[in-house]
């Protein structure tokens, strides 16, 4: 790591602050199912860890790198401020730009673009993940989905679909939140217990509109694909870009666009011991890619190459400069603003 850096900070306003911070990012602590500790947090506490000076601060510093979540900086009073030495860096998650963020940070790569300063991490993975029981070798009973009610398609609530799963002989045991972006109320306590699950079902939609209207799920991530990788489970999945954006063939996932056909995948694992084993293995070492040791990393590059480069010429640049960049970033998050409408509007 470089030998100076300015200021660090990670701001998360008093409102926000839990009753009791965790002191390590490998225990499964409830908040971590919160995007905004998640992506607060939790990176702060990597990287603390690795060695980088920083502070979780709950009152916006003046100056220096501040990372904030999107929507803390979209709720608060923080502003534009062309005379502070301060560089925001927004932690977008699966929001809009906020305009007088310098640089975002997005999660999915289909949203990366340097011009408009938005650079893509990985998201983090299950904190605290237990793996799936290697014991239960071939066994396939148990089928998951983990993950917030909004993101389960429709089709996968039924009794219709327990019992289609039923008459193959599996068991539906979806693990569903139902919590708001910062209460942690309708969180499950073992999200992160992997033991006894067989294989993975995650889709959002079957509805071409859907795909249409969301540009194949362009701001969300992968962290599915990367769970189950680390749990040693395989994944039948949804055609979303995170999950095509790592997929290097089909040992990755099942990619599946219909009820059938994740009962189609599903019996396939059933019956051919040697795929099982095969996607579990190449998910192990795929997930070499996405540990948090590895995400740690990319963080790292990030603020050195990236942040800290562009905080010194932000503390060089006149309040004319300052202004243009204002300008820019408020011109790119209208737009981002009326394309999300027009979407909507179109594939209503």
């Amino acid at each position: 790591m470089g030998a100076a850096y300015p200021p660090l900070s990670f701001y998360l306003p008093k409102a926000l602050w839990p009753e009791t911070l965790p002191t390590d990012a490998n225990t499964p602590w409830p908040g971590f199912g919160l995007g905004v500790y998640a992506w607060t947090i939790q990176t702060y506490l990597r990287l603390k860890a690795a060695g980088l000076p920083c502070a979780l601060v709950s009152t916006m510093p003046q100056a220096g790198i501040v990372f904030a979540h999107c929507n803390v900086l979209r709720g608060s009073q923080v502003g534009f401020k062309t005379g502070f030495k301060r560089l925001l860096v927004c932690l977008r998650a699966e929001l809009l730009p906020v305009p007088y963020a310098q640089l975002q940070v997005v999660q999915n790569p289909q949203q990366a673009n340097a011009t408009g300063h938005c650079y893509w991490i990985p998201h983090w993975p299950q904190p605290g993940l237990i793996p799936r029981d290697r014991q239960r070798g071939h066994c396939i009973e148990n089928v998951a989905f983990l993950g917030h009610a909004n993101n389960l398609a429709t089709e996968l609530t039924t009794p219709a679909w327990r019992r289609a799963l039923g008459d193959l002989g599996l068991a539906w045991q979806p693990k569903v939140s139902t919590h708001t972006w910062h209460q942690g109320v309708g969180l499950p306590p073992d999200w992160h217990d992997y033991r006894q699950i067989d294989a993975v079902v995650a889709v959002r939609s079957f509805r071409a509109r859907d795909v249409h209207r969301t540009q194949n799920y362009r701001n969300k991530p992968a962290t599915k694909l990367y769970n189950a990788w680390l749990a040693g489970v395989p994944a039948i999945l949804g055609e979303e870009s995170a999950y095509w954006a790592e997929r290097r063939g089909e040992l990755d996932f099942l990619a599946v666009s219909s009820p059938s056909e994740i009962l189609a995948a599903l019996g396939r694992l059933q019956q051919d011991a040697g795929l099982y084993r095969a996607m579990v293995e190449n998910g192990l070492q795929r997930a070499e890619t996405v540990r948090p040791e590895a995400i740690v990393q990319r963080w790292l590059t990030f603020i050195e190459q990236v942040a800290v480069p562009a905080y010194e010429r932000w503390d060089c640049c006149s309040s004319w400069g300052k202004a243009k960049v204002l300008g820019q970033g408020l011109g790119a998050a209208s737009w981002a603003r009326v394309e999300q409408k027009v979407r909507s509007q179109i594939f209503r």
